[in-house]
């Protein structure tokens, strides 16, 4: 990374080819057509213990991914470092990041949260299912209003 990092990342996660879980990346696609000041914006598969680096120097950051829980349309919640407890350093919630950060850096992470957008089917091959669409739109609206409010002093 160079230069000094947007205030706000966001970190959509998602296999576009596997219907409902395209959300994180749809949801990334939107904003990316706003051209949001001070937002930057990340997309991957799954979250990897690498990602604490992109946290470095952030005001603020937000996961982004399809849920099976929860009601619809979504879930925006403050995450917290968490410790996980698994064998791989692969597909890690985004608390395990948040933990591996502040264990990496010796500091607490940036504030962070997760948009769990209610997800319906997984499918290989399958398309973004209606219900998920219309959850992606409230999503996608509730966020940028977020968002822009973060830049207001």
């Amino acid at each position: 990374m160079t230069g000094e990092p947007a205030p706000t990342l966001v970190i959509g996660i998602g296999n576009p080819s596997r219907g409902d879980d395209a959300l994180g990346p749809l949801l990334l696609k939107g904003l990316a057509s706003l051209a949001l000041p001070g937002v930057e914006l990340l997309e991957d598969y799954q979250l990897q213990v690498e990602f604490l680096l992109d946290l470095d120097g952030r005001a603020r950051v937000v996961f982004v991914d399809a849920s099976v829980a929860g009601d619809a349309p979504f879930r925006f919640s403050p995450a917290g470092p968490l410790p996980d407890a698994s064998y791989t350093s692969h597909a890690l919630a985004p608390e395990a990041v948040l933990a591996a950060y502040a264990r990496h850096f010796g500091r607490p992470p940036p504030p962070a949260w997760t948009l769990g957008i209610r997800a319906y089917g997984f499918e290989l091959g399958d398309d973004l299912s209606p219900e998920a669409a219309a959850n992606l739109a409230a999503a996608q609206e509730f966020l940028t209003g977020w968002l822009v409010r973060q830049r207001a002093p």
